[in-house]
């Protein structure tokens, strides 16, 4: 028998010896105790978090507000300073048991909207599947409708749709063309009819959504539709094959990439509803874009940002924007003619936004002016100009932080209303506040005193709000104030004495220095509930890489943030850092690395570096040499690219479906963030920099790719492009895909966690897993957070 060589008998003792002494074995019970932190589990824990804020006609509030027993629904009265429940939950449910012959509960009656009687005499609910009108004694109920049929699409259609104002008319898409049916008759009218496949009506394909929703938007009367023809005939095409043990279905539709020569294009029109007439504006084809989204409609599928009627419906404004975002136009259409006048262009060197997550600029023709948003003096901020000239006649708001968004405008009174971030100067720059100005920018004055982040729900007339505010540490309050922030009602305070009692622990909020040593930059921390300081942990760093949002999320009260704290209680510290690159800041800030395609190679990864390098010199119990690194879409592209460009720094990433190189992603994202794609004489593109498969060949660490087949947002070519260059690299990685799986990974998310888990235990923690855990089952994680309903 050969000897065995001295040097790997002697590395064979030192395993045997060390490592195995040294690992943890962990249990199901250490997982189960792990998972209890999940947003599933802990969701039922927090009692009094108010939903459903619907205004009254005569100014009260409706809302719903859960306790232990049930969901009680209530009505605040803001001339009385009063709120009470709306009605007695077991009577309504008597008499719903008795007029619908089917069980209901008293304690989850359903409800998601109530609607008084004009003369108070009675009041109707809508159950979802049904409408109900109850006497005032709530002694019996009678049905107002036949069953609903699915949500979204009219009797006798399947297509989703789109209501009028005067809730007359469904706007829905049928082979190409756009219709609509009469509610009361059923009676279904085209309204276009030379759409054709690829060239349709009101149709939306913005390469990773394509919807069978209308974008329309209706005029206030009813009377006029504004839409478009999209011009996707010569846009590229998207292919994906599902895995079958039968012949495939091909999957195929519109998906123009970043640098594509020809890209999806819209042609606007106006269509008089009861002539079918159509206008068509006297303009070029437009870019398919909006101002802060890349899609034209930013709502998922419903709706049409940047497009807005004339009280009159004689006059449509709508804002253009350049297929690089850099120029805005601001134009107003003549409805009967199709003449289009340019008003007001902006053009920014980086990219032009009206505002975060809402369009921030407003048509007002009844003064002749409008309002636009502009980022010109570093901070958002809201002006004043003349509708005729386009000229600025003021700036409306001041000061550094920005406006987030335009939220109400009260032309009788010249008063707008707007949120915004980081103009009190002791609070978290991200928390979230509500102002009012006077429209020749005097009198900007704060509504929302309390340092906390605020969550706002503005009456219609403006003279009242509903205020939600909370942090990340202390549970939510719920107010209605007036228009001055004087508080009128206090509707509910948010009890976590549960949550609590089961040990519960908030995520500490950090602010560290950026890569350079200067800017402050804010996250959280989580620590295992069972923290033990005189130990060291090692540290995962949870990143999403922007540019259009930040890593944490909002400040505002969770009991659950993703999976961080159940992660942590597996033996890790977890850390978030919103980074550089970023909004809710400065225009600079957002700039500094999300401007260009080479700035895209950035992914916030030199921030997120300096970040855990300030924690660790500032906590022993923070372990230096056992960094992790994970994220989904956006952060999965981070988390390589950290893995590659810092491969002695981070020793285990977790990459889920991420846009690893963005010219494998749609164009209007990329195109947006990044600009157009250069490509130089000798081949070369600007865009190169950023590909994240063109650094394999520096991986050190334990990488795992993870990717759904069917992924019609970040095509599944994204990761597989990683794939093949550490094939070529020679290098060591792990990949799950899954099959048939979108962006989110539906019922393989639980699988999916619990592989991370294990994963980062393996091998960032030096653990042992427990042999297959099994994670709450998805239908049961569903109905645990959205009802029974969700998951049937």
């Amino acid at each position: 028998m050969p000897k065995r060589p001295v040097s790997l008998l002697a590395a064979a003792l030192v395993l045997t010896a060390f490592p195995l002494a040294a690992q943890q074995v962990y249990t199901a019970h250490d997982y189960a105790q792990a998972e209890r932190w999940m947003a599933y589990n802990v969701h039922s824990l927090v009692h009094h978090t108010i939903s459903g804020i619907e205004y009254l006609p005569d100014g009260r509030v409706f809302y719903s507000d859960p306790d232990p027993e049930g969901v009680v629904y209530r009505l605040a009265d803001p001339a009385h300073g009063t709120q009470a429940p709306a009605f007695d939950n077991a009577k309504l449910a008597t008499a719903l048991t008795a007029v619908s012959k089917r069980a209901v509960s008293a304690k989850h009656l359903g409800v998601t909207g109530y609607t008084p009687d004009a003369a108070g005499g009675g009041f109707t609910v809508d159950l979802g599947w049904n409408k109900f009108h109850c006497d005032a004694a709530v002694v019996a109920c009678t049905a107002v409708t036949a069953p609903k049929p699915a949500a979204g699409k009219p009797a006798g259609s399947k297509a989703p749709f789109d209501l009028s104002p005067d809730k007359k008319l469904a706007a829905f898409i049928r082979d190409n063309n756009l219709w609509v049916r009469v509610e009361a008759t059923g009676e279904e009218r085209q309204l276009t009819r030379d759409g054709v496949k690829d060239f349709g009506y009101a149709t939306d394909n913005a390469g990773w959504t394509h919807s069978d929703a209308p974008i329309v938007v209706w005029s206030p009367d009813s009377k006029k539709i504004a839409t478009f023809q999209q011009d996707q005939r010569k846009t590229g095409s998207l292919y994906l094959v599902p895995v079958t043990n039968r012949h495939p279905q091909l999957d195929e539709w519109k998906y123009p990439l970043a640098g594509d020569k020809d890209v999806t294009t819209i042609q606007r029109v106006v269509i008089d509803v009861d002539t079918a007439r159509m206008t068509r504006l006297k303009m070029p084809p437009d870019q398919h874009r909006s101002t802060i989204c890349d899609d034209v409609s930013c709502s998922g599928g419903s709706g049409w940002d940047d497009v807005q009627f004339a009280p009159d419906g004689k006059h449509l404004a709508f804002v253009s924007s350049s297929r690089d975002h850099k120029d805005a136009w601001f134009r107003v259409a003549d409805t009967e003619t199709g003449a289009v006048r340019e008003v007001y262009h902006e053009h920014v060197p980086t990219y032009y936004e009206s505002g975060q997550g809402k369009v921030s600029w407003r048509y007002l023709p009844e003064s002749n002016e409008f309002v636009w948003y502009s980022e010109r003096d570093n901070w958002g901020q809201l002006y004043l100009y003349d509708l005729t000239t386009g000229k600025l006649k003021n700036q409306i708001t001041h000061g550094e932080g920005p406006v987030n968004q335009l939220s109400q405008v009260d032309t009788k009174n010249r008063v707008l209303y707007f949120l915004a971030t980081g103009k009190e100067k002791e609070d978290d720059p991200y928390f979230v506040k509500y102002y009012r100005a006077d429209f020749d920018g005097q009198h900007q004055q704060l509504l929302t005193p309390k340092m906390a982040d605020h969550v706002i729900t503005p009456s219609p007339d403006s003279s009242t709000f509903v205020d939600v505010y909370s942090t990340v540490q202390t549970p939510q309050t719920s107010v209605l104030r007036d228009n001055t922030g004087k508080v009128l009602v206090t509707l509910a305070h948010q009890d976590i004495s549960q949550l609590l009692a089961a040990g519960w622990k908030p995520p500490t909020p950090i602010t560290v220095k950026a890569r350079d040593g200067q800017t402050p930059l804010y996250g959280f921390l989580w620590k295992p509930t069972f923290f033990d300081e005189t130990k060291k942990y090692p540290i995962v760093n949870y990143v999403y890489a922007g540019p259009y949002t930040g890593s944490c999320g909002a400040r505002s009260f969770s009991a659950a943030h993703l999976d961080n704290q159940s992660l942590a209680d597996l033996g890790f510290v977890v850390v978030c850092i919103d980074a550089l690159g970023t909004p809710f800041r400065s225009k600079s800030f957002h700039d500094e690395h999300a401007s260009t395609a080479a700035d895209l190679s950035d992914d916030t990864i030199p921030d997120q570096v300096a970040g855990i390098k300030e924690l660790a010199s500032r906590f022993s119990w923070i372990d230096l040499d056992r960094v992790g690194v994970w994220g989904h879409s956006g952060g999965g592209n981070a988390t390589v690219n950290a893995m590659f460009h810092y491969p002695d720094f981070y020793k285990v990433g977790w990459a889920e479906s991420g846009n690893h190189d963005n010219r494998e992603y749609e164009d209007d994202w990329d195109e947006k963030w990044a600009g157009l794609e250069v490509i130089s004489p000798d081949g070369k593109s600007n865009y190169d920099a950023q590909a994240n498969e063109n650094y394999a060949k520096n991986l050190k660490g334990h990488l795992m790719l993870t990717h759904g087949t069917m992924d019609d947002n970040v095509p599944m070519n994204n990761t597989l492009l990683v794939v093949d260059a550490l094939i070529k690299a020679n290098k060591n990685f792990d990949l799950l895909m899954i099959p048939n799986a979108h962006h989110g990974y539906g019922e393989a998310t639980p699988y999916v966690m619990r592989r991370r888990w294990d994963y980062f235990v393996r091998n960032l923690a030096g653990g042992v897993p427990p042999e297959n855990y099994e994670t709450k089952p998805w239908s049961e994680m569903i109905r645990a957070m959205y009802g029974p309903s969700a998951s049937e």
